[in-house]
């Protein structure tokens, strides 16, 4: 259920960014305006009157200036040139001031030789 609300969230929030609620609101007035038209029309007569743009009902006209004002608002918004620095960090290797020697004692082979203990009893293994 939780990941049901989450995914329905995510598409309205993602129709919401993207302008796809003006496209959810026109289509509900279209199918509005389809329906006041079929009760006095014909059938290809109240989809040409719904669909030419020279009849546009009172949402219609609300969605065109709500689309406009959002465009508007997008405007004072100024595109600025990226720059990027191409000069590289300098990496710099110095010599240790103080050095000492420290003897790596030789590798004993001696010590991985030793059989391994004894296994336990095969009563516990079961």
């Amino acid at each position: 259920m939780l990941v049901r609300l989450g995914h329905t969230l995510l598409i309205l929030a993602l129709l919401g960014a993207t302008g796809g609620h003006w496209a959810v609101m026109q289509t509900i007035a279209w199918a509005d305006m389809l329906a006041i038209n079929l009760q006095t029309e014909s059938v290809s007569a109240a989809i040409t009157k719904t669909f030419d743009g020279a009849h546009p009902c009172k949402m219609c006209q609300q969605i065109s200036a709500g689309k406009k004002a959002e465009k508007r608002a997008d405007l004072p918004l100024e595109i600025k040139k990226l720059e990027f620095v191409s000069a590289r960090p300098v990496f710099v290797f110095f010599a240790p001031q103080d050095f000492r020697l420290i003897l790596v004692l030789a590798f004993a082979p001696d010590g991985l030789t030793h059989r391994p203990s004894v296994p336990p009893p095969r009563s516990l293994l079961g």
